[in-house]
């Protein structure tokens, strides 16, 4: 392995590390915060630290092709995923829909193939699929841990996240990870800071530390710092071959439902992320 690819795989494993609190911390957040308020909030916090970022390093604008790409990220990464997410968690535990995760990669590496022009090989669809065909299923069993309109909100989520990441990564190419989530947030804020401030609470006082707490994880890592490393990450390694880290998330992102959200997790969910781990270095090794 080259070391560009080894960098790519270590970075993108840092993103999945940072991402893997995402859900937990959303499900926090949405306990006493309107799920419409925490996705306008994150996104115009994180977004004014990311001009100041842009500012202070003197980053160049954008021409009018990466701004299209741009848009495409900020309305899969910013908006279309934490708000769908947010939504979803109303009506089902983080455990749960951290399990929609593992349908990430195969999602990634379609957009791959179509925007990026990345083609893995026969035997990586094979593990990619049987990877998301384990989460689906499992997920289909464990119906009564959620709702169909719950879960129809995940599918989409999934959907929009996969199209970002892929856009984002032949985006970071050229120009830097960093940069492609900085740019993407700055987008977005004309609009995402003005229906921040329309739908922020009428009454602050019933807000509790943990919801704060979530929306500060939210804000700071999963919507900004998280991006600097996976970006890179399916950059250097490839959107398809490096998205399959994701499949290792439902095992973080399970430990942190049940340590900090309080979650019931069950043998099924610990099984169902050793099945798709498994998946991971098949699809890496035949990418």
């Amino acid at each position: 392995m080259v070391g560009t690819d080894k960098a790519g795989w270590i970075n993108g494993f840092l993103g999945v590390l940072i991402f893997s609190g995402s859900l937990p911390a959303t499900r926090l957040a949405v306990i006493d915060l309107d799920p419409t308020f925490v996705t306008m909030a994150r996104a115009s916090i994180s977004g004014l630290l990311a001009m100041a970022l842009l500012f202070v390093f003197r980053a160049p604008l954008p021409n009018r092709r990466e701004v299209f790409s741009l848009i495409i990220v900020a309305m899969g990464v910013v908006v279309g995923f934490p708000l769908l997410t947010g939504v979803a968690l109303q009506h089902m535990t983080s455990a749960h829909a951290i399990v929609f995760v593992g349908l990430l990669p195969l999602a990634t590496a379609i957009f791959a193939v179509v925007r990026g022009g990345e083609r893995p090989r026969p035997l990586f669809w094979l593990f990619s699929l049987a990877g998301s065909l384990i989460v689906a299923s499992y997920a289909y069993e464990q119906g009564s841990t959620s709702t169909l309109y719950g879960d129809a909100l995940m599918l989409a989520a999934i959907i929009v996240c996969g199209l970002s990441y892929a856009e984002g990564a032949k985006l970071s190419r050229h120009l830097g990870g960093w940069r492609v989530i900085c740019w993407a947030l700055v987008v977005t804020l004309p609009i995402m800071l003005p229906l921040s401030i329309l739908t922020r609470p009428e009454v602050w006082s019933g807000i509790g530390v943990m919801a704060w707490g979530g929306l500060f994880y939210v804000t700071l890592f999963s919507m900004l710092i998280g991006f600097f490393f996976w970006y890179t990450g399916l950059a250097q390694g490839g959107a398809a071959t490096v998205g399959q880290l994701q499949l290792l998330q439902p095992f973080f992102g399970l430990a942190l439902a049940a340590s900090i959200a309080g979650e019931a997790v069950s043998l099924g969910m610990v099984l169902t992320a050793l099945a798709v781990v498994l998946c991971v270095a098949g699809a890496k090794k035949f990418a």
